[in-house]
């Protein structure tokens, strides 16, 4: 099954496409994931992706459509996938159905996940990660066992460049001009599934599991 999961930042769309990957058994594949760690590794593309997350804007959509179509012609992901972080605009959902109309696939599935921005704003500024092995923690939700040290590997916690108050803001003005849209796009194609991610996590996954199921 190939599906997409969608939602502004700090929605919880991450977390929640690690869980369908593990039950459903197909590759959760994550463009920020990927931009991220080209940038760790000071990659010519990660320089130039890290100046446009840095102010809380799209990296371009040329970078992008190429990163996802390498990935998706991984073995792994001939029998299905989750996009996480992609598409993000009309450009990127237009090269995507070509991409696959071209190796006779569709997406099957478009989960939305519909969070208010105070809620976004709040989660997000008070998010810290390990810059080393990647956990995430937060400071009301999830803290870490010792203040600012990763339970994991020890490292000193961080947060994100992007995860500052004023970086949210605009990110949040950026995805509703670029990707709200994306949802009118794939309702009326009958494809999408509307999801609300103010509930806890474990109910949250629940209602999407019951959503893909009826699909399959």
């Amino acid at each position: 099954m190939n599906m997409i999961i969608m939602g502004p930042p700090g929605s919880g769309k991450g977390t929640q496409a690690a869980r369908i990957s593990a039950k459903f058994g197909i590759p959760a594949v994550s463009t920020g994931d990927m931009l991220r760690e080209a940038i760790a590794k000071g990659t010519p593309l990660g320089l130039e992706a890290k100046s446009f997350m840095d102010k809380g804007e799209l990296v371009p959509d040329d970078v992008v459509i190429k990163i996802v179509r390498d990935r998706l012609n991984e073995p792994d992901a001939q029998q299905g996938f989750l996009l996480d972080g992609f598409p993000r605009s009309a450009v990127q959902a237009e090269a995507l159905g070509k991409m696959l109309k071209s190796q006779g696939k569709d997406i099957d599935l478009v989960l939305n996940i519909a969070v208010p921005d105070d809620e976004i704003i709040r989660r997000l500024s008070r998010r810290r990660v390990c810059p080393k092995c990647n956990a995430v923690y937060h400071l009301d939700h999830r803290p870490s066992q010792t203040e600012d040290v990763c339970d994991t590997c020890g490292t000193g916690l961080i947060q994100r460049d992007d995860d500052n108050e004023a970086t949210i803001s605009h990110r949040l003005e950026v995805y509703r001009t670029n990707s709200e849209p994306l949802i009118g796009y794939y309702r009326d194609m009958g494809i999408l599934a509307e999801v609300s991610g103010t509930r806890p996590m474990d109910e949250v996954f629940e209602t999407i599991v019951v959503l893909i199921e009826a699909r399959t």
